[in-house]
Order: structure tokens, then C-alpha cells, then sequence
């Protein structure tokens, strides 16, 4: 006679798996819930740039009479005579203006800033804490309290209104926090890195462009991005800085303003141009950017 054994779940364990299976149904829908709320974030922060897209896009009278959104319905406003009108202003000049002012305003500041961060987080001389800490002190000068003395100076050296001036400017007042934030991601590389590359006879400036700047990368980028979009949008030291011919699009479009103050046809096509450059940097690096801002976060 054979005899069969019942065995027993041990108590808890029914509880146990089914608490487990409830927590990764969770987990998933938590996960989900997360991605909806991000989408519908993303897009209410693009609303705005969508409206200003289609006012751009219509007429002056439309405008007026109606809401942005009623265009999505009716496609036969959009027109592209508004971009037509403003580059006859001489928009365009302004746009140039302000890749000459941007472009190698990051460039010098990326360019300058590594090189400084690198001394002053691997190499030896003297006063070099003394040097940083100024650099630090520097961080909080406002730009308001130094317009004057530099338009003087800018004056006497015969660049004030120039683009050169302009981007001088820039320069000097974005490499403090530059150096300041690649020092300290320098910093976090593994000396050991930087000993074995000696080893090899490597020198200082070898060891920089091959070792160190490749590394650097998203910190690099993430300075680029914040770099570049502070001179594109920059407005202060444009009003102050540049004359006529050397304005960017921000002073030009503050002049139509200006003369101009209910003109949105006009108004709208130049604050879209000025928009999509540095909406399309971000969404380009972002990636880097991200990489960036976390950099260091972990070990």
C-alpha cells in the first residue's frame, strides 16, 4: 500500500509570494506612471514654443482676432511672409552678429578654462591655492558693478561697439565659473592614470590632450551648453557693449520693441529664430549634458 505525502506550504510563504508578485506589478505601473508624467511635462514645456511657432506663422490680423491655437484647425493661415519681412529688416546681419559673439565666446572659454583647471588640479607652482582662491572670489562679482570701468577702458583701447569687445567681455566673466568646475572634475581623475602616463614619458601637455581632455568630455559639454546659451540670450552686454553694426538679435529685437511695440508679425519670426539655434544644441548634446550635471555623483 502505497502512501502519498501532502507536503505543506510553510507558513508565510503563500503571503510572502504573493506580496513579491504584487510588488513588481507596482514597480511596473510605478514605472509607467513615472513616463506619462514625464511626456506630459515634455510637451506642456514645449507648448510655448509651438504657440510662438504659429503666431509666427500668421498673419498680423489673425493675430489679433484670434487665438494661436485655432490655426491647428485652419493650416491656411500659416504663411511664411512674416520670416520674408524681417530678414528685409536686416535680421540677418543680426544673426551673424551673434554666431561671431557666441561661437568664440565658448570656444576661448572652454579652450582657456581647461587648461587652467588642469594646473590648478595637477601641477605644482607657486601660489596656486592663493591664485584659486581668487578665482573663487571672482564667482560672485556682478557684471552691473564692471560695465562702466570696462566701457572706459573698452574706449581708450578703441574696441567699445566692436564684436571683439563684446567678446572679451564674455571671456573674462564666464572663465571663473568655468575654471571652477573643470578643476574640480580634474580633480576626481585617478592619479594613478596620470603617474602611469608619466612613466611612459609622457609630458605635462601630452598627458592633457591625451589623457585628461578626452575624459573631460561631459564636463566639457555640459560648460559649452551653459556657456553658449548665456551669450546667445545675453542682452545686457549687447544694450551696452555693441553699436549698431556689431548688435545680436537680442538688441535687435529689443530696438523692434522699441519702435514697434504691437508688432507681434515681427516681434515673433525673430524670437523664434533666436529660439530654435540653442533648442537644437540642447537636444543635440543632452546626452553629454546629463552626463555632465552626474559627473563625479558616483564613485
Amino acid at each position: 500500500m502505497t502512501t502519498l505525502t501532502v507536503s505543506r506550504p510553510e507558513p508565510g510563504t503563500a503571503g510572502a509570494v504573493r506580496r513579491g508578485a504584487l510588488s513588481r506589478v507596482v514597480d511596473r505601473l510605478g514605472g509607467g506612471i513615472v513616463q506619462v508624467v514625464l511626456i506630459v511635462l515634455a510637451l506642456f514645456w514645449l507648448v510655448p514654443t509651438l504657440g510662438l511657432l504659429v503666431v509666427s506663422l500668421r498673419a498680423d490680423a489673425d493675430n489679433n482676432s484670434t487665438g494661436w491655437w485655432t490655426a491647428l484647425t485652419r493650416p491656411a493661415q500659416l504663411t511664411l511672409e512674416n520670416y520674408a519681412n524681417i530678414l528685409a529688416t536686416g535680421f540677418t546681419a543680426s544673426f551673424w552678429n551673434t554666431v561671431a559673439i557666441t561661437v568664440p565666446s565658448t570656444v576661448l572659454v572652454i579652450g582657456i578654462a581647461a587648461m587652467a583647471g588642469y594646473a590648478f588640479a595637477w601641477m605644482e607652482f607657486p601660489g596656486r591655492d592663493a591664485l584659486f582662491l581668487v578665482v573663487v572670489a571672482l564667482l560672485v562679482v556682478p557684471i552691473q558693478i564692471a560695465l562702466i570701468p570696462i566701457a572706459k577702458l573698452y574706449g581708450t583701447l578703441g574696441i567699445f561697439g566692436s564684436i571683439p569687445g563684446v567678446v572679451l567681455f564674455h571671456v573674462a566673466f564666464g572663465l571663473p565659473f568655468a575654471i571652477f568646475l573643470l578643476r574640480n572634475f580634474f580633480a576626481g581623475i585617478p592619479r594613478e592614470l596620470l603617474e602611469a602616463a608619466r612613466m611612459d614619458g609622457a609630458s605635462e601637455w601630452k598627458i592633457f590632450a591625451t589623457v585628461v581632455f578626452p575624459l573631460a568630455k561631459p564636463a566639457i559639454a555640459s560648460l559649452g551648453i551653459f556657456q553658449f546659451l548665456w551669450v546667445w540670450n545675453d542682452l545686457l552686454v549687447a544694450l551696452v557693449f555693441a553699436d549698431s553694426g556689431a548688435q545680436p538679435m537680442t538688441k535687435a529685437l529689443q530696438s523692434q520693441m522699441r519702435q514697434f511695440g504691437t508688432n507681434v508679425d515681427i516681434l515673433a519670426p525673430g524670437a523664434f529664430l533666436s529660439l530654435i539655434i540653442p533648442l537644437v544644441l540642447f537636444f543635440a548634446f543632452q546626452r553629454y549634458f546629463v552626463q555632465g550635471l552626474l559627473a563625479g555623483s558616483v564613485k
